[in-house]
């Protein structure tokens, strides 16, 4: 893992990512980003904290929303997932950094991609579970917010793709 802003910041690939989401996101990004000789820059949003202050290179400090919780040093980009990025991203061979960033998903990764000049931000898709109906799928949905708030080419990737005519998340 490299934690450096880039010295060209257009060679730069961000990546949405969560812990409880399976790997395929990470491991495609980490692929094109090598194909490409891009670094990768993974990023966590916690929804449950707001930004105080940002660093240089895109990271935030930040404060829970709940005014009743301890004011924790959670600033730090969660140890357990820096280790499944270092895990799934090891066989690419890949240049990656991470930033802990807080709010809401698609402002911040949209906030990170214009201070790193990201090439294209790469998102994944909701996984299949329950039907859901249109309109809560698209108002969810980070990757839709994110190509309609900024002007970067944005990758979705499927983490679980409907096939042999199965029904669709908006059906």
């Amino acid at each position: 893992m490299t934690e450096h802003t880039p010295t060209d910041p257009r060679r730069v690939i961000l990546v949405g990512v969560e812990g409880s989401r399976p790997d395929t996101v990470l491991q495609q990004a980490g692929e094109l980003a090598r194909d490409l000789g891009c670094e990768l820059v993974c990023a966590h949003v916690d929804l449950g904290r707001y930004t105080v202050e940002e660093n240089p290179d895109g990271s935030v400090h930040s404060l829970p929303l709940d005014p009743d919780l301890p004011e924790l040093d959670e600033d730090s980009f969660d140890p357990k997932l820096a280790a499944q990025i270092e895990r799934v991203l090891a066989p690419t061979g890949v240049s990656w950094s991470v930033r802990a960033l807080a709010g809401e998903p698609a402002r911040a990764l949209a906030h990170l991609a214009n201070t790193l000049n990201a090439r294209m931000i790469i998102v994944g898709t909701h996984e299949a579970s329950l039907r859901r109906g249109m309109r809560e799928f698209f108002r969810s949905s980070v990757a839709v917010h994110l190509a309609h708030r900024q002007n970067r080419p944005v990758l979705v990737i499927p983490l679980s793709p409907v096939t042999d005519g199965g029904a669709l998340p908006w059906e």
